[in-house]
């Protein structure tokens, strides 16, 4: 029963460190990730501020500092609540190490002073000779045998537990450095936030001396931003229309060829039943090759690849305020690096590529869904082709100096916030 409370201590202790070192892992990529982030923001912000003119680009990379700051934050947290717990664990493992290893060698001790009291042979022998009969002789011989292997046993139990307890110490250690040094890291993190919630109140302070320019900025991007949106309905408009046409067709010719077969056979021709118009859903997923890849996209939902492969997000999906005026935004917005690639999220069919007041947008068709990249400076796709999952389709543009990507999905018209379908 020892040994298996031993043993059960063992697994436990290598589960529990497992577990947890796997949960410091995550949250140490997570936060180096939002630290990349962080520092691409910092250097977008630079190439902003050089200038005199208040630009949407600064306001937001100000914005997105802040809140990539707040969330690393959060992880740092996340890491010391982890590391709480690890000390708390590994706490009461050299409590439970030290409280076997004094019952082991006071077992041991017990063991050490029988031995002592039957060391020599004669002992030994008297003690055999003494069973009442030869059944009882033969079962003292091998309690004998049996002591003194259990004896070593034990002595290898020690020196085991002894090595757990030196090796469960060494880690708490450890774990209490890591600690400080994250506590120091919070402290560091805080002051940077604070630094940027004062950049940002400077920014808001500079906004009203600019107000006009500002205001006139805006309303020419969301004339922009209407014309392209106006643009992307129409295109996908079409697609559904064109997928509609296509099944009615199908359907017309295959009432035609049972008509002929009927005729053929000398039959009378088949009712012709009135077919229920179909969804736009239905229309676009009628083909095989439309619903296996629609399929596919939505088997993938939560882990397709980000349109670009470094950048982080400064307007999400849905409604925002801009100046005191509501806005919408059907997907997101990046901002990324100078000259970054833009990729096909999926594989599926280009089915537009457009240059809308200087802004060349790609429109993307997955089956029933389409992706959509905004603000391409240049485009290595062309109408009709087919792409692939990361395949680069163009190169990131400007807005106001700070590269800038628009990604959108839309289930047939519908749009779909893309960060419940991107991977983190």
């Amino acid at each position: 029963m020892k040994l298996n409370r031993a043993l059960l201590l063992v697994v436990a202790i290598f589960l529990c460190s497992t577990a947890f070192a796997q949960t410091s892992k995550e949250l140490k990529r997570k936060k180096e990730a939002l630290q990349r982030e962080i520092e691409l923001a910092q250097r977008n912000l630079n190439k902003t501020t050089s200038g005199k003119k208040l630009t949407l680009g600064q306001i937001n990379a100000i914005k997105a500092q802040i809140r990539l700051r707040q969330e690393k934050i959060a992880t740092i947290n996340s890491e010391m609540k982890n590391l709480d717990q690890q000390i708390h664990e590994n706490t009461n493992k050299v409590q439970n190490l030290k409280g076997r290893l004094a019952d082991l060698k006071k077992e041991y001790a017990g063991m050490i002073r029988f031995a002592q009291r039957n060391r020599n042979a004669y002992d030994k022998m008297m003690f055999i000779f003494a069973a009442s009969d030869f059944n009882q002789a033969y079962k003292r011989i091998k309690y004998l045998q049996q002591f003194g292997q259990y004896r070593k046993k034990q002595a290898a139990y020690i020196q085991g537990t002894e090595k757990q307890l030196s090796n469960q110490i060494v880690i708490l250690d450890k774990n209490l450095k890591n600690k400080g040094s994250l506590l120091k890291e919070e402290v560091t993190e805080k002051s940077k936030l604070d630094k940027n919630k004062n950049e940002q109140t400077a920014v808001l302070s500079k906004l009203s001396k600019q107000e006009k320019q500002f205001k006139q900025d805006i309303q020419k991007k969301k004339q922009q931003q209407a014309a392209i949106d106006r643009e992307i309905r129409a295109v996908i408009a079409r697609e559904i229309a064109a997928a509609k046409k296509k099944a009615e067709e199908e359907e017309r010719e295959r009432e035609r060829i049972a008509a002929a077969k009927a005729k053929a056979e000398n039959r009378p021709a088949p009712t012709v039943v009135a077919s229920k118009p179909k969804t736009n859903s239905e229309a676009l997923r009628s083909t095989p090759e439309a619903a296996k890849l629609s399929d596919a996209f939505e088997a993938n939902r939560g882990s397709l690849p980000s349109p670009v492969s470094n950048g982080y997000i400064t307007s999400k999906f849905g409604a925002y305020q801009v100046d005191q005026a509501s806005a919408r935004n059907d997907g997101v917005t990046f901002q990324t690096s100078d000259g970054a690639s833009v990729r096909s999220v999926f594989n599926g069919k280009v089915t537009r590529v457009t240059n809308i007041m200087g802004r060349w947008v790609i429109i993307v068709r997955h089956g029933e869904y389409f992706t959509i990249y905004q603000n391409l400076k240049s485009v290595s796709v062309s109408e009709g082709s087919s792409v692939t999952t990361k395949q680069t389709i163009g190169i990131a543009g400007e807005t106001d100096g700070v590269p800038e990507v628009g990604f959108q999905i839309n289930r047939g018209s519908m749009p779909q916030n893309p960060e419940s379908w991107l991977a983190r």
